[in-house]
């Protein structure tokens, strides 16, 4: 069976609240809606630990947890992600920073490959976010920064691969039809919402090829795991806004506590790279301003060279002596 591994464009610590939506089997992703009950609320979710069993691989449980494959592979290391075995004590990053933008429409933040959607709240009713792993565009094709919104949606759409992707494909001697129906050959999956930029080339849909959500893999669009799409896809009005963003590096403040969460940076391409550390401490300086805090610079530092999106607390707003070696705090 033929399949097309490409889209069409150039393309506060919080109460663990969630809520999961659409679980069809033990397989789909637990996609998850959390409540905010202020706007100071800007952490959601939770870390955990499973255990394997036989039949698991990394990537079936990056599906079951809402996580993209990388994310889970990234915090794991030395597991084999295809044969983990039976037994296997596997941590499950599932605790999140609220990217800095409006919380309004859909918000994504590339390095981190998260889409973030807040429904409109409703009126005297707590603001909501719905998160998602996601894979963005690579090589030469850019998922474009800034502010769009959807301009159309479209079920089971119908592929038309633009001639510069049926060039790259024939030179690669995997030549590609000029029109791909709908169906399980689509990469586009059966869900599909254009976006502003690019003339309509660029996308949010769903995929042919769950396992390589979360990675760099798209010509620019943004692809989400077939049931997350299938969810969101309805919840989507023509005309809501987006915003793309560029941020690998988040901070919250909680109790006096001062959050570090770091993800591996995305050049121009959409291609994640080693952290530079210099860098990274600065985007920390920008991202705390003048607030009066006292940062275990040692620890951040080995925080943001892991870059593995787990969240750690590196400061406080009290004197450097309550923060242990490292990087928590007394209590």
């Amino acid at each position: 069976m033929a399949r097309y591994g490409q889209c069409s464009g150039l393309t506060a610590t919080l109460a663990p609240l969630a809520v999961l939506l659409a679980i069809v089997s033990a397989e789909p992703a637990q996609a998850t809606l959390y409540q905010l009950a202020t706007p100071e609320d800007v952490v959601v979710g939770e870390d955990q630990t499973v255990q394997t069993v036989y039949e698991d691989t990394l990537y079936d449980l990056a599906r079951k947890f809402s996580l993209g494959s990388e994310e889970v592979i990234r915090v794991n290391p030395g597991v084999d992600p295809w044969l983990p075995g039976a037994g296997k004590q596997i941590i499950i990053p599932g605790r999140h920073i609220l990217p800095p933008a409006p919380h309004e429409g859909i918000v994504i933040n590339l390095p981190e490959h998260r889409l973030y959607y807040y429904p409109k709240p409703q009126r005297g009713q707590p603001g909501q976010v719905i998160t998602y792993p996601i894979s963005i565009g690579k090589m030469d094709w850019q998922t474009p920064i800034g502010v769009t919104h959807v301009i159309a949606k479209e079920k089971n759409p119908v592929w038309y691969p633009p001639e510069s992707v049926r060039k790259e494909h024939a030179a690669a001697g995997d030549p590609l039809p000029a029109r791909v129906p709908s169906g399980p050959d689509n990469p586009l999956g059966l869900f599909a919402m254009r976006l502003a930029a690019g003339n309509g080339t660029y996308m949010i849909h769903g995929t042919n090829n769950p396992i390589a959500v979360g990675l760099p893999v798209t010509h620019g669009c943004i692809r989400l795991y077939p049931e997350d799409v299938a969810q969101l896809f309805p919840m989507i009005p023509v005309g809501m806004p987006v915003r793309i963003i560029n941020q690998p590096v988040k901070v919250a403040w909680v109790d006096g506590q001062l959050l570090l969460e770091a993800h591996p940076p995305v050049d121009a391409e959409g291609q994640s790279f080693e952290p530079d550390v210099d860098q990274f401490a600065d985007l920390l300086r920008t991202a705390v301003g003048d607030s009066t805090v006292a940062i275990h610079w040692d620890y951040a530092r080995e925080v943001l060279q892991k870059a593995d999106g787990v969240l750690a607390t590196v400061g406080l707003e009290a004197d450097l002596k309550a923060l242990n070696t490292d990087g928590s705090a007394d209590r």
